[in-house]
């Protein structure tokens, strides 16, 4: 199996900060992405979202679909309510042969709060995380059900953000509930992307490559400072840039040692005036490519499909 390398649309097309990149198409991001050589893209608000309106949509630059967020509620709802609101990307993504749909918990979250700070995300001590963790696994069983994996995102100004939480979270759920292994976010948020790397290697069924500025994340920390904020003044970059601190070739080592295949997805959240779209997203996947041919896992680099 080989390694296929993927984007995210919102170095072009942000969806929580849209004036951020305003300048920009979703055309013009789908164009670029399959010129640098990614091969497939999740899914953003401003693509088509009826399902063959989208495969037309990526088809059109040889692009699969390569996973996308999904908004949960299951601290607010019972598991039936929410089987009822994802339903419909659930369908769309079995249709689409994506391979996971990226699931977070938004009910409680700030993370698209630009007037608070993300030192102030919710917090559920390891009991609640328990019964969230339950009512996670039924909803992940269901969706395995209909052909579709759940990778659960911790994120930024969310309730689950820490190493502490993650492993909450996967101590507690079942093996349906996979993990979204987002290098960006786990920095960021304090944790250890090599020990939790090695800890839950084998629930790891997506992997997103986003680096982060640590000057940039100290000063959000100290000044209390919201998450929209950071995106905003350069928290984040691409793997590949020497602003960036992570250490992405022991990363990648570390996939090839626990046999992982599937997408490594470049998603760095930045102000394009600052970081030009096409040039870093350039600079995450040739840093990419190199490392995987270091490493030696086999890249999916098949030509585009201009049928």
């Amino acid at each position: 199996m080989a390694i296929k390398i993927g984007i995210s649309p919102i170095a072009w097309q942000n969806d929580d900060l849209p004036d951020l990149t305003a300048d920009y198409t979703m055309e013009q991001c789908l164009r670029e992405a399959r010129e640098i050589g990614y091969t497939g893209v999740e899914r953003g608000r401003r693509m088509p979202q009826d399902t063959e309106g989208l495969r037309s949509y990526l088809g059109a630059n040889a692009l699969d679909l390569c996973g996308g967020w999904c908004s949960g509620s299951l601290m607010v709802s019972d598991v039936a309510t929410e089987k009822d609101a994802v339903r419909e990307q659930v369908e769309q993504f079995v249709a689409l042969n994506a391979p996971c749909i990226v699931y977070a918990e938004c009910s409680n979250t700030v993370q698209g709060d630009i007037n608070t700070s993300v030192n102030n995300r919710p917090k559920v001590d390891r009991d609640g995380i328990r019964t969230y963790a339950g009512r996670l696994t039924e909803l992940a069983k269901w969706m395995a059900d209909q052909g579709m994996t759940l990778a659960y995102h911790h994120h930024m100004g969310s309730m689950i953000e820490s190493e502490e939480d993650i492993n909450h979270l996967m101590d507690f759920s079942g093996p349906e509930v996979t993990l979204l292994f987002d290098t960006g976010h786990l920095d960021f948020g304090g944790g250890d992307v090599l020990r939790v790397l090695d800890r839950w290697g084998d629930r790891i069924r997506h992997v997103h490559y986003k680096d982060i500025r640590p000057g940039v994340v100290r000063d959000v920390r100290e000044n209390n400072r919201s998450f929209l904020d950071a995106v905003i003044a350069g928290a984040f970059t691409v793997p590949g840039d020497p602003d960036g601190s992570i250490d992405f070739a022991a990363v990648t080592d570390r996939l090839k040692a626990m046999d992982y295949s599937g997408w490594i997805v470049v998603e760095a959240e930045q102000d394009p005036a600052k970081a030009a779209p096409y040039e870093y997203s350039k600079i995450g996947y040739d840093h990419i490519r190199a490392l995987c041919d270091r490493a030696g896992l086999t890249v999916d680099t098949r030509e585009p499909n201009h049928a």
